[in-house]
This record gives C-alpha cells, structure tokens and sequence, in this order.
C-alpha cells in the first residue's frame, strides 16, 4: 500500500502537508468541547456558506457577488464544480457551471478556483486539476456563471506541471490586474517542498498562456505551504499566502510586501495574521481571498468544521474584516469579533422560524473520546451556517417539526440540504393545529440540486414538518442546515439560473443484514477447495485464488491465508457505495504483524478514482492504516495499540456514516469522524487481500459483514457469541 501512495500524484497532493497534530497514540487529536460550549462558540463566527467548500475567491461583478470554490468533503475535495452568488452578502444561492471535461479524462478535480474579466469582457475561469499532472486549466464564458469553453481545444493548460522548474506542481493560481493592466499570476503548494512560489505574467491578450515565470525564494515568505494571494495596497504589492499544514491547526495565513510585484518580497512584520484561535473555535483557518469595498477589506477563508472530520477536508467558508496598520503592514485578524454591517443589506422579510421549538424523529450524537455534540434539530433554525441538524442514522425516511409559536402566512421556504450539489427527495407539510396536516410542497420525486431549495405556496400554518424520503448518494444522512420560512415572496438574484436535474436514480436503502457469513464450518482440515458458500444473506460463494488452506488451529477449524485471497462471486452491494454504513468483525491470528499489507477485507476499487476517502478497506498491520485504510495517511486510521501477533483477537471496523470505530476484543482502540465517496463500481469484495494484493499472512476463523453501524453493547455481544473458542 506503501507503494501505490508514493505513486499516485492525487493523493501526493494531501499526503505533502505536515502531518497532523497527533497525540500519544498516534491519532489526530480531537477537540474536546462539549455540546452546550460548541454551540456558543460557533454563534460569533462569520461562516457565511451553509455547505462544505474551500479556497475561497470571491468577486463582485455589476452588483452581484460571486464565491468560487472548491467543492469539500468528498474524494480529497473532488465535487462538483459549483459557485455561489448572492446579491446582499448574507443571503446566497448555489448553482452548479458546466464547465468541459478533459479530452483524456472526466473531469473531476475542480481545485481552488479564481476569475478574472478581461479587457474584452469577456469572464476567464482558472482552476487546478492533478489528473493529467497537476496543471492549471483556463477556460471563457460571457457570463460569471457559464456555460464555459475550454480556452484552449487540445487540453493545453495555461500553467503546467512543472513550470517555472521541473517537478514544480502547478495548482493554487491567483490571479492580480495592476493599474497598468497587465495581469500577474501567483501559484504554487507544497512549496516548503518545492523552493518557493513562482509568478509570472498572463498574456492579457489570449488570456491563455504565461510568460517570464519565475521563483519566489522561500526565504521572501517564510514558512510557506499554499495558495498566494497578491494585492495592492498604495504602492505596496502584498503577497499573502498559506503556512502550516492544511489537515490541522497550524494551517494560518501570513504575508510579505513588495515595491514590484515581481518582489523582492519582505516578509511581514506581524505573521501570521489570521490562524487557530486560543480556544480553537476557528481551527486551521486559510487559502483565502480578499474584497475590497471602498476603504473596506475583508478577508473570505476556510476553517475546518466543527467538530472536526478527519484529515480537515470538511470545511467551510468565513469572512471577517482585514485592516492595515500602513500599506505594507496587516494587523492580525480577529475571527468573529468584527462585524459585517456594511457588507449584510439583506432586505429580505422575517424569517418566522427563526428560533421556533423544533423536533426531530432523530439527531445524531457524537459520543467518543473527549467529543460529545449532538447534531440537535434546533440548529436547523438558528441563523448559524456553521451548524445543522442531523439524523441519528442513514436510515429514512426522517422528520423536522416545527412550532413556529403562532398562526403565520407561509409563502416560501428555504431548505439547505448539508451537500449543495446532490439531490435530496422530501415533502413539506403544514397544520394550524398540530394534528390536521395538509401538504405544503411534494419534493417526493425530485431530482435537482440546489441550495437553498425554495418551495412557494400560500397557506396559513403555526407547524411545519420536513420530511426526507431518500438522497442522491448512497449513505448520506437527513441533514438540514438551515430551514427559514417566510410569510412574503421576494427577488431572488439571477432567477434565469437553474440547476439541472441529475440522472442518477435515488440511492438504494441499506438492508440492514448480515450480508456475509463466512467461516470454515462443513469443511475439514487438509481438504482442497474451490469455493466456499456465503451463509449471510447476500448470498452467493467465495472463489479462492492462490493460497488458501483449511486447517485446525487452537482447536477450531480455521482458514490460514498465505499467499491468497476468497473473492465473492457477485458485485458488491450497492448500500456499500459512496458513504454507506458497514460493520466488518473477524476473528483473526496473525502469526506476524507485518507494516505493510495484510488486508483482512476490501470493497472497493481504489483505481477508480484514486482519490482519498473513495476507497475502503480493514487491515491489521502496524501502518498508518492499521485498520481503517482510505488512501491517505491524514483520513487511514491506525490501531492505537496494535493487537499482540499470533493470539487470537477480535477485530470489528464499524462505520454509521459519521463516526468509524476500531474494537479489539469487544474494546474501543480507536475512533475518528469520517464522511465517504466509497467506489464500488467493478468492484470486488475480497477476503484476506486487497485490490492490490496486499495479502494478509494469517489464520480466519470467520468474517462477517454488515450493511450497518454498530453500537459498543452489540459489539461485545458480537464478540462473546461469535467466538470460535466458547
């Protein structure tokens, strides 16, 4: 596995930062917050996104404002390419470009994007892609929205791997107009890696090429990582850029200053000026840009969630003012401590459910080691885009109520759904009474992304329920950011813009069985094989390949896997793709714990996409991971203490969408928050290796797979009556 990491360019991409912050154990440290202390704390930020994006650009374009972004939480923040617009910098509205594939391949990766308006007026698009090498890729529109065109036809990128020096990984371009007109470009990441950033000058005319690019050494910006930033304050050229590691809380924002943007560049007198808070309520906060209103500048980042997922690749989106002391000297920003008056001119009516009682058939609450929050129903309608409420489970349909306190006209509401870019299927109802329900707006078939989603009516209602019948995605939960209700119409800004509906069928819903049963039972030691029967009721056999024998060890009659694997003969169950809950246990003895390899399950298919969090399997190696393995070091999970070789153990990985576990003998070793893009399309499952041929070295008693979470009792049932040694 060690290998196929050091091979793939995508997954450099992440593995490059800084290892995370760990503790003794060699797990990323969580926050220890309670749930009451959250909630507060979260109420003074300034997250303006209700959605999971990154690497911020914002611009203003003929009164509207635009935030391009990468699309977060999904195969190393690989989703799709959306931007955001709002006309009174409080109220925004997603919509989802059409922007071309590549020739060569389907685009996926949609990487910290900027804009520019050229002197045609004409909209030039830049974003970062590592499928072809990590280049920068251009493309032109008439509007800020599309539809786009490839800039050039051949896949030419305007900025390529590899320039201005060999090896150089071309990503994080931004983009800087002076007051001559020529445009400057800044780019690079891993740059502590990689001596320095470069810049060089875009072609104004073609708006397609670079020329005279050069390097920044690293020494004019101390302590880089990613995502320059330049702008002009007087004749001060001030280049901000991202230092530490993005997985974590050293991730901050610093700057050096200029008389030319070409440099040299003298480093900042105060960095950095933007990182983790003391109390760490804005945890890792970077790769920004900055709006100018007048006098006024505000810096747009991204900080990681609250409470935070695994490997820092659920983020979103803030914005707090940014203030000079003179032109080449910033003052440290105060995250959530200054306001937004001037910028918020929303004229939009009262939203009557703010703060209403609001009930949940569930909500999710997370209860391991130093985190306990519950994902509550009131953080549907609390004005907080950095909160939501969440289903206990996967499983739906699932319900909102609300008690908005009287009688209003309701006219529209606007639901945001946590993903933007998938669909959601839902019906809204209504009752003056509580008990006589009528229905407001019947979602039951929909099909189309959005956020928010507006459903109009005109009623009379004082309870509202918010019923979701099934996602887009397998896997994903009942999720409500934000659920606002009002008793008048109102404009919405760019109503031309529509979503398209998606093709894809809703996901399908997890049996919630024991899909495989497998163990040695009416075969004898010494015996040859071809097969064994699944007894789960997925049904189906397991072929052998390669080395696998029957044989009795410690007086049960066992599998012991030297060089081979048991691979099912059916295609792997759909409520296992994407972000499907899972439990897997086996009763194992590894003679050897080795560090690389011995995988005791796979699913998925790792060359799919390539990309961390879209692949899935459960080891017992002394690696990074250890027992949960996700093609990335950052989101793997390692046992945090190794089970001892050759004895018998336990071994249970449990996923319920939010939470993934590691027991060892009915204990809790390890546990981390994950959200996953599993791909099993032409996928196998395969017991004792991977889809690599990471081989597992060892006896199996038995393996059992789940198309479901696991709580702590059942696990230790699980583990006294499954015992091959009662």
């Amino acid at each position: 596995m060690k290998s196929y990491f050091t091979a793939l360019i995508c997954l450099i991409l992440f593995s490059a930062c800084d290892k995370g912050r760990e503790n003794s154990n060699g797990n990323q440290a969580i926050l220890n917050i309670q749930t009451s202390e959250l909630s507060e704390q979260a109420k003074n930020l300034n997250t303006i996104i209700p959605g999971w994006f990154a690497d911020p650009t914002i611009k203003k374009f003929d009164g509207i404002y635009y935030i391009y972004a990468t699309t977060d939480n999904e195969m190393l923040a690989s989703g799709a390419p959306t931007v955001w617009y709002s006309t009174d910098f409080e109220n925004w509205y997603n919509y989802t470009m059409e922007i071309p594939s590549l020739d060569a391949v389907n685009l996926r990766n949609y990487w910290a994007p900027d804009i520019l308006k050229g002197d045609d007026g004409k909209y030039y698009l830049y974003f970062g892609n590592c499928q072809m090498g990590c280049n920068i890729y251009g493309y032109v529109s008439d509007t800020p929205v599309g539809p786009w065109k490839k800039l050039q036809k051949d896949d030419t990128p305007v900025i390529s791997h590899g320039f201005p020096r060999e090896g150089f990984p071309s990503l994080d371009a931004q983009f800087f107009k002076d007051d001559d007109g020529k445009i400057f470009a800044y780019w690079g990441t891993w740059v502590h890696y990689n001596g320095g950033y470069a810049v060089g000058e875009l072609n104004n005319k073609t708006m397609n090429s670079i020329t005279k690019a050069e390097n920044i050494p690293p020494a004019q910006t101390p302590q880089p990582f990613e995502a320059p930033y330049m702008l002009k304050k007087g004749e001060k050229y001030v280049l901000m850029y991202s230092g530490g590691s993005c997985h974590d809380e050293t991730y901050n924002v610093r700057y050096s200053y200029a008389n030319s943007p070409w440099g040299p560049f003298t480093p900042g007198a105060n960095n950095p000026v933007l990182s983790t808070t003391e109390d760490e309520r804005v945890h890792g906060p970077g790769h920004h840009s900055v709006l100018q209103e007048g006098n006024d500048y505000y810096i747009v980042y991204h900080k990681h969630d609250y409470p935070m997922t695994r490997g820092g690749l659920a983020r979103q989106i803030c914005v707090d003012e940014l203030n000079f002391k003179n032109d080449s000297t910033l003052l440290a920003v105060k995250p959530g401590s200054t306001s937004l008056s001037k910028l918020n001119t929303s004229s939009l009516p009262e939203d009557v459910a703010y703060n209403a009682l609001a009930k949940a058939t569930s909500s999710y609450h997370l209860d391991i080691p130093d985190l306990n929050y519950t994902y509550s129903p009131d953080k549907a309608v609390d004005h907080n885009n950095a909160t939501m409420w969440k289903a206990a489970s996967n499983v739906l349909p699932q319900s909102l109520n609300f008690d908005l306190g009287a009688v209003y006209p309701v006219k529209r509401i606007a639901t945001s759904f946590e993903f933007a870019s998938y669909y959601y299927q839902y019906q809204i109802e209504y009752s003056v009474d509580g008990e006589n329900w009528n229905l407001f707006a019947d979602r039951s078939d929909n099909r189309t992304p959005g956020s928010p989603m507006l459903d109009d009516g005109d009623v009379e209602a004082r309870y509202l329920k918010l019923t979701i019948l099934a996602t887009e995605k397998t896997g994903l939960f009942a999720a409500v950011w934000n659920f606002k209700v009002y008793s008048a119409l109102f404009e919405i800004p760019l109503p031309q813009l529509m979503n398209k509906a998606s093709v894809n069928p809703p996901a399908s819903q997890a049996l919630r069985e024991q899909l495989i049963d497998l163990d040695a039972e009416g075969l004898n030691a010494g015996d040859t094989f071809a097969s064994v029967e699944n007894k789960g009721t997925y049904g189906g056999k397991f072929n052998k390949e390669g080395q696998v024998s029957i044989t009795e060890e410690d007086g049960a009659k066992v599998f012991q896997f030297t060089n081979g694997a048991l691979i099912l003969n059916k295609p792997v169950p759909e409520s296992l793709a994407w972000n499907g809950a899972f439990t897997v246990s086996a009763w194992v003895k590894n003679p050897e714990v080795a560090q690389d390899g011995e995988c005791l399950a796979s699913w998925c298919d790792r060359y799919k996409f390539g990309l961390a969090n879209s692949y899935n399997a459960f080891f017992y190696n002394s690696a990074h991971y250890g027992a949960a393995g996700h093609l990335d070091s950052h989101f793997d999970m390692p046992y945090k203490q190794l089970p001892e070789a050759d004895k018998w153990h336990h071994l249970v990985l449990t996923f319920d969408g939010v939470t993934e576990r590691v027991y060892v003998d009915g204990k809790l070793d390890n546990a981390q928050i994950m959200t996953l893009a599993s791909q099993i399309e032409n996928a196998k499952l395969i017991v004792g290796s991977s889809d690599a041929g990471e081989g597992y070295s060892g006896y199996l008693a038995s393996l059992k797979f789940y198309d479901r979470g696991m709580e702590r009792e059942e696990i230790q049932t699980l583990h006294r009556e499954s015992s091959p040694f009662r």
